[in-house]
């Protein structure tokens, strides 16, 4: 067979040698280590903050919460720069470059050269490498299984699973083994490890790089949706139709405009909803558009062009009902491993759990939930309802939902109680003192997290990959990364909004001192906030629908 970096029989027939499950493996390596690396720094970050630079609690929250959000919100410029201009493998060897030389810079900020400025700078350049990596990794190994061959269509199910499981087996593994160095050992230690685990697989990437099956930038993706915008508005003088079939629809074959009507869509095109029917008028061919001989991108557009539009306006207000449950999970990495640090951790009689290693827990309790839900509660589910996975992804996005709140009612009561220890001990003024309390008392809102993060992250994912135009996939990870982002940041703006409020009507909370810092008046905050949030996400939820293909013709 002849080689031809442009042909795309060779991509398709020559599986033995390009794509397949021996050329994603290199690149589930490199995701591993992003997530080892990642977790490694992310879940202990405010303990250095704290006992290091010794910045105040509430400070530290709201630094870490700022870095994960910005780190969450990136992923939206690299989605659009890979779909653009870069390409998914170039974007995501370069942002592995730019990820690496973070870490270093990060390494030697608390070591070589002990400087707090550049150990914020590389932090940020972190942010900067996330953002072309988290959107295009999973992408791009999805692309390595071609759906058109039965038996690779078979181990691109198979390979969803498998990911997951490296990002939380990459995520646990940082918890228990970098976050033990970075507090026994050193922070020089820690960080280390986590850029060479960084350099080893991104050689592992490199090494594969002829296995892969590449697709080069397809364009920019909001140009077609500024294409319906644009057009709609120049016919907002058209009437929209009265009775059906009294408006002639354009279906995309630009040499049959106006043979397509109403009712007769060309095949794989997507179906028409009745929501966001305003735009339909972008898709309305009216006499000017009949007369013309050539079509106007920007007057007319297809009907699947429309409906991809109004895919993407359904997404917005699922994602804004979403945000509380990051809000929830954002506070595993500051006030609850704070808490964990008041706590006694001894296993034995020499052996101390790091705080922040009880995050540990999470990826486990996944680990197992995950298995379960699939092999267990996906068939009896479908027993009931008959839906092929069991239940919606907006169901199952919804139980999680419920669980963040059930999680922050466990939290409160749990804070409760340490503060009454604290209290019977007369330890509230002495927040440096151990209290005589385990730290497996967090132990039941930890898997609490684990579970809910199995039905909502995962529901996600699933759903911004499904719901989202093909042409914009890249673009639909990065939407689903960025309620992350945008969750930790409205956490900063909550906990501002706790210590102004609090401090009007008396003792400020969430000061540096834990014990009277009433923190579990702000979790009770929090829960009531999810429950709120919950209950527009069911309306929403309620109302959501589905896009449709039409397969006829």
């Amino acid at each position: 067979m002849e080689e031809s970096s442009n042909s795309k029989a060779l991509i398709n027939h020559s599986s033995t040698r390009k794509g397949g499950w021996h050329a994603a493996i290199f690149i589930i390596s490199v995701e591993f280590a992003e997530r080892f690396a990642y977790q490694g720094l992310a879940s202990n970050l405010i303990t250095y903050l704290t006992n290091v630079l010794r910045q105040p609690v509430a400070t530290a929250a709201k630094n870490v919460n700022t870095w994960v959000g910005f780190s969450s919100l990136f992923p939206l410029l690299g989605g659009f720069v890979a779909d653009s201009f870069l390409g998914r493998f170039n974007t995501i060897l370069l942002s592995s470059f730019i990820y690496l030389l973070g870490m270093i810079l990060l390494t030697l900020s608390v070591s070589a050269i002990k400087h707090t400025t550049l150990f914020f700078v590389a932090l940020y350049i972190l942010s900067i490498g996330d953002g072309g990596h988290k959107p295009c990794v999973q992408t791009f190994a999805a692309d390595q299984f071609d759906d058109d061959t039965p038996q690779e269509r078979d181990a691109k199910s198979s390979f969803f699973n498998w990911w997951y499981l490296g990002v939380v087996g990459g995520s646990t593994l940082a918890v228990f083994v970098v976050i033990y160095l970075q507090d026994n050992v050193g922070w020089d230690v820690g960080l280390g490890v986590l850029a060479g685990v960084l350099a080893l697989a991104l050689a592992l990437f490199l090494l594969g790089i002829k296995r892969f099956r590449m697709e080069g930038p397809t364009g920019s993706p909001f140009t077609s949706m500024a294409q319906v915008f644009v057009a709609s508005a120049r016919k907002w003088r058209v009437e929209m139709e009265t009775q059906p079939g009294s408006h002639v629809y354009w279906y995309g074959d630009e040499e049959d405009v106006g043979l397509h009507f109403q009712g007769q869509p060309k095949s794989h095109s997507l179906a028409r909803t009745d929501q966001f029917r305003f735009l339909e008028k972008a898709m309305i061919i009216d006499d000017i558009d009949a007369s013309s001989k050539t079509k106007n991108p920007w007057r007319l557009c297809s009907v699947t062009q429309v409906e991809e539009v109004k895919q993407v306006l359904r997404l917005i207000p699922i994602w804004l009902s979403c945000l509380m449950f990051h809000v929830v999970q954002a506070q595993l990495h500051t006030f609850v491993t704070k808490q964990a640090s008041t706590m006694v951790r001894t296993i034995g009689p020499h052996f101390q759990i790091p705080p922040a290693s009880l995050q540990g827990t999470i990826g486990l309790t996944i680990l197992i939930t995950v298995p379960i839900y699939d092999r267990v509660f996906v068939p009896l589910a479908r027993k009931f309802t008959g839906h092929h996975s069991g239940i919606t992804v907006l169901q199952r996005i919804g139980i999680g939902l419920f669980l963040s709140i059930l999680n922050m009612i466990v939290s409160a009561l749990v804070e409760s109680k340490r503060i009454s220890v604290a209290r019977q001990y007369h330890l509230l003024d002495r927040p440096e003192a151990m209290l005589p309390m385990s730290v497996w008392w967090l132990l039941p809102q930890h898997m609490i997290t684990g579970v809910s993060d199995a039905f909502t992250t995962v529901g996600l994912q699933e759903l911004f990959y499904d719901q989202m135009p093909e042409a914009m996939r890249s673009v639909g990870a990065a939407a689903y990364i960025s309620i992350v982002g945008v969750g930790s940041l409205a956490s900063n703006v909550i906990i501002v909004a706790v210590e102004e409020i609090s401090s009007n009507f008396g003792e400020k909370s969430l000061g540096n001192n834990l014990n009277r810092a009433h923190l579990d008046e702000f979790y009770w905050v929090l829960a009531g906030l999810s429950a709120l949030s919950l209950w527009v996400y069911i309306y929403l939820a309620k109302n959501f629908v589905y896009k449709k293909s039409n397969y006829g013709g």
